[in-house]
């Protein structure tokens, strides 16, 4: 079998601790790699308002994983999903080639648009300490 990129989305019970939450996301972390996963990235959205209730709750801890894996610890992710009283929501899918080049796409778009609002703030504080000399030398 071959290695596989999936995503598992997972909707937490928000009347947690933080504490408790960050032991919850360790424990699907250490779940992933002890049955071979390699985890890439992990996206960690914290506390949202639901768009309806969802198991009695308006509030939910949104964190997502994305890893690579072969197809057989997808069984064990979810049964874990399902037995596990805080989780109450959970999706996992398995990324195809598209969607892994429009990440790529949407990363680098991310990283140039921040480097281009670092230099923008850069020029500006440039900007100004011109003037502050230039008002400067003019005051002499």
């Amino acid at each position: 079998m071959t290695e596989r990129i999936y995503e598992s989305a997972v909707l937490l019970n928000a009347a947690l601790e933080d504490e408790q939450i960050q032991s919850l996301i360790s424990r699907i972390k250490e779940l992933i790699t002890t049955n071979g996963g390699e985890i890439s990235e992990i996206e960690d959205w914290g506390r949202k308002r639901l768009a309806y209730m969802v198991n009695k709750n308006k509030i939910g801890y949104y964190a997502i994983f994305r890893f690579n894996a072969l197809p057989d610890i997808i069984s064990k992710l979810e049964r874990f999903y399902k037995l596990e009283d805080n989780i109450l929501r959970y999706l996992t899918i398995k990324l195809s080639k598209g969607a892994l080049e429009q990440m790529e796409i949407n990363k680098s778009k991310s990283s140039a648009e921040a480097a281009s609002e670092n230099n923008d703030t850069n020029n500006a504080k440039a900007e100004d300490n011109e003037s502050e000399v230039i008002e400067n030398e003019q005051n002499s």
